[in-house]
């Protein structure tokens, strides 16, 4: 059991004490000063003094500790430290001052276990349609500038309106307080700095409207000049068998093309201590006095060795300078440090296999020699009341990461970056078809500097030691849109057979009794049941350059199996075993999910039923939850 190790937070008192100090400047020479402390905290303070060390300087500081609380922890008579930042004086103090991090540049140190690690662009949370150049495009327009427009409107309404269950996951900024002048802030350095975006999404709309009016069944040829400027060299134009017309994107060119743009990606740190985390796709991450946003592309190898720093020490000196931090970033940044070595990982010693659960569709399988991780989402470790497996709980090196489809919650890249430097092999279906609604996730994936990523068709197949995973077809769950990028997997480990469906919807039943003739039984079956479902336009309405109707948004759900849907696969495969997923009721999931289930809502009703007539039947069944480990045993 992990309930989520105790992390103590960084107090700070704004008691004033009387404080003495000593450096040594240029010359060699000892020298003394005197002033008062502030903002007293067991990684530092602030010192007003008349005259100041300068930035870098070592320094031994004693401070009058009496009336500290003794939750800031126990600070030495004299303080080894390190000045961060001079600032001159103000008109509230006549004296200037220096903010000191306890420790010195040079102490080895581990990064917290609750330090959150929020991979942003251009201020937006980072999920799979805002890396790809065109749908990046799309969602700033159709989504962000509108989200953007109406908060600056009526801010009021979307604090309102976050606070209604009946309305999560809509489009409505949860930024707390009024932060109107920032919001507004974002949207003009947007519409100023983003031009280039913003006329890619209008060339995608007058493209298609080009398409409609004279791609009539006739050659194409003539329309490629036609095509707008900003997609010229970009797109092949062409029709289906039916005459239907359409455009691919050649997706490679456009990430080499000034669309491509990484000095718009950034991560932002802060420490967390609850679940709740504002939605994603409506939120937008505004920096906060505790948070530090560090401007750096997806795949530079700096960003690595931060994230080593939960399981290798750095000095603060070193990661400093990896990440270019300035003077009140870093000093920032030393609170998020400790020197508490992290807790040792439990590593599988069986010789048959482990599977762990960790959250919605999150498992890890370990056998003696290989280890998978499936659609990797994770929670960071703070106090909560619910047991769960963290980033702790993971091994130094994942051989397989599988991800089974390009929604934000089963590719988070937040967790990906993150594991970066752990994953042998990421795992991804296969597609490249040049889709606007089915960007690539190879070519994603190798721009934010993964150089390991494996392609799967349908019913190909890895091999690995005493075992091999497999690409099973999968369908629905995407509005009835051409999306090729999405695949359930089969995973054989010794004489064990475990089917991860994901959100696959049985609608075609025929579909699996040909799977079944060539993959065989399943022991185990691991399924979403979300057989609601959001409508399509929920996440791919930004890319639709026509208003859908309302009735036939509603009827295409991005809906998975229901009580009969999800039976049959099991009849279909005769399994032994039936694991519903936790369908984002998981806390720690709301800020990609928001979906809060009643004991009357559809998912819950319709796994419920499967478990209990799987029960009935003497099969092993239960909707997964927080954690679970089984053993599976060498035959």
């Amino acid at each position: 059991m992990n309930l989520g190790r105790p992390v103590r937070r960084s107090l700070r008192s704004p008691l004033q004490r009387a404080v003495t100090f000593w450096w040594t400047n240029g010359d060699e020479e000892s020298r003394q000063g005197e002033g008062r402390s502030r903002d007293v905290s067991e990684h530092g303070a602030f010192v007003f003094a008349p005259v100041c060390p300068p930035v870098g300087t070592s320094v031994v500081l004693t401070i009058d500790r009496e009336g500290i609380p003794n939750e800031i922890g126990v600070l030495p008579v004299d303080v080894k430290c390190e000045v961060l930042r001079v600032e001159p004086p103000t008109a509230e103090w006549e004296a200037g001052g220096f903010a000191i991090q306890i420790g010195t540049n040079d102490d080895r140190c581990y990064l917290k276990p609750n330090v959150m690690i929020e991979p942003l662009v251009d201020g937006w949370y980072a999920w799979a349609h805002l890396i790809p150049p065109a749908t990046a495009a799309r969602n700033l327009t159709e989504r962000h500038l509108k989200i953007m427009e109406s908060y600056i409107e009526t801010p009021e309404s979307h604090q309102a309106a976050v606070k209604n269950p009946t309305l999560l996951g809509g489009p409505f900024m949860d930024l707390g307080e009024n932060r109107v002048d920032d919001v507004r802030d974002l949207r003009e350095r947007t519409l100023h700095e983003r031009s280039q975006l913003v006329r890619l999404s209008g060339a995608l709309e007058r493209l298609d409207a080009l398409l409609r009016e004279k791609a009539t069944g006739f050659s194409l040829e003539a329309l490629y000049a036609e095509v707008p400027e900003e997609l010229q060299g970009y797109v092949e134009l062409v029709y289906d068998l039916n005459n239907h017309p359409s455009f691919r994107l050649i997706e490679p060119l456009l990430y080499k093309s000034p669309y491509y743009d990484e000095s718009l990606q950034s991560v932002m740190l802060s420490e967390i201590r609850q679940d709740d985390r504002p939605f994603v796709l409506s939120t937008p991450r505004i920096d906060s006095n505790g948070s530090v946003q560090v401007g750096m592309p997806f795949a530079s190898e700096q960003l690595d060795k931060l994230f080593r720093m939960k399981n290798e020490p750095f000095t603060l000196r070193e990661i400093r300078h990896a990440l270019g931090l300035n003077d009140l970033q870093a000093e920032r940044f030393a609170a998020f440090l400790t020197t508490e070595k992290p807790r040792p990982y439990s590593k599988y010693k069986g010789e048959g296999a482990r599977w762990r659960y960790f959250g919605h569709a999150c498992i890890l399988l370990e056998t003696p020699g290989v280890t998978v991780l499936t659609d990797p989402v994770l929670s960071y470790t703070y106090e909560s009341d619910i047991s769960r497996y963290t980033y702790e709980d993971l091994p130094e090196v994942i051989d397989y990461a599988v991800i089974t489809h390009n929604h934000q919650d089963h590719i988070l890249f937040e967790t990906l970056l993150q594991l970066r430097h752990r994953i042998r092999n990421i795992v991804v279906p296969r597609n490249g078809g040049g889709a606007l609604q089915d960007p690539s996730l190879r070519l994603l994936l190798k721009q934010c500097g993964f150089q390991n990523v494996i392609e799967l068709a349908e019913m190909e197949e890895i091999l690995f030691e005493r075992g091999s995973i497999t690409a099973v077809p999968f369908l629905g769950e995407h509005g009835d849109l051409n999306v090729l990028t999405k695949s359930a997997y089969l995973l054989r480990v010794n004489d064990h057979t475990l089917m991860f469906a994901a959100d696959s919807c049985n609608i075609s039943p025929k579909l699996y009794e040909h799977v079944h003739k060539q993959i065989g039984d399943v022991e185990a079956l691991f399924v979403g049941m979300e057989c609601d479902g959001a409508p399509v336009s929920w996440i791919y309405g930004p890319l639709l350059t026509q208003r859908l109707e309302r009735p036939k948004d509603l009827s295409r759900r991005l809906a998975g199996s229901n009580y009969e849907r999800a039976l049959a696969l099991v009849d279909q495969f005769h399994c032994k075993e039936v694991y519903v997923y936790a369908m984002g009721q998981e806390p720690w999931l709301n800020h990609v999910m928001s979906i809060k289930y009643t004991d009357k809502s559809n998912p819950i009703i319709h796994s419920d039923r499967l478990i209990k007539t799987c029960i009935t039947r003497g099969i092993k069944a239960e909707r997964l939850f927080g954690e679970k480990e089984i053993l599976l045993p060498y035959e």
